[in-house]
């Protein structure tokens, strides 16, 4: 059986990305690109996180992620705090700034919510949805 899976998830990656940006520029958000926004959505749900959580939680190297916090430091995004309880880490606070553009990105996570599941019943996105969680489990679970 000829399995082309892996290759549609890659390509819905990359035009999701551009379309995104789209949204985002569209919305008149620029505080933040589509990739800080991932970091972004992690941190609305509860900030204060170690680099290496919020690293798996994205799914990005923390060598990759490193880069960006420096970045949306600067923007003005993110402080940076050493953990009370253990020195060596460093947890990753939100702004007030940063907090403030949780309604926007709300706005564009709808809109593009809408464009990836156009025509898709309730019940079709719960199915998808469930499937991809398998999905990431068997990946998150491979070298195990």
């Amino acid at each position: 059986m000829k399995m082309n899976g892996g290759f549609l998830i890659t390509k819905i990656k990359q035009l999701g990305d551009r379309i995104f940006e789209k949204v985002l520029s569209e919305n008149n958000v620029d505080a933040f690109n589509g990739a800080q926004g991932r970091i972004l959505f992690v941190l609305w749900q509860g900030d204060g996180v170690p680099i290496k959580a919020l690293s798996d939680r994205c799914g990005l190297a923390i060598t990759s992620l490193t880069t960006m916090l420096d970045r949306m430091e600067k923007q003005g995004l993110i402080t940076r705090t050493q953990d009370n309880s253990d020195k060596r880490k460093t947890l990753l606070i939100l702004t007030d700034k940063a907090r403030s553009l949780k309604t926007a990105y709300d706005a564009v996570s709808d809109k593009m919510g809408e464009i990836y599941y156009k025509g898709f019943s309730e019940e079709e996105i719960r199915s998808f949805e469930s499937y991809l969680d398998r999905i990431l489990m068997n990946l998150e679970g491979w070298q195990e």
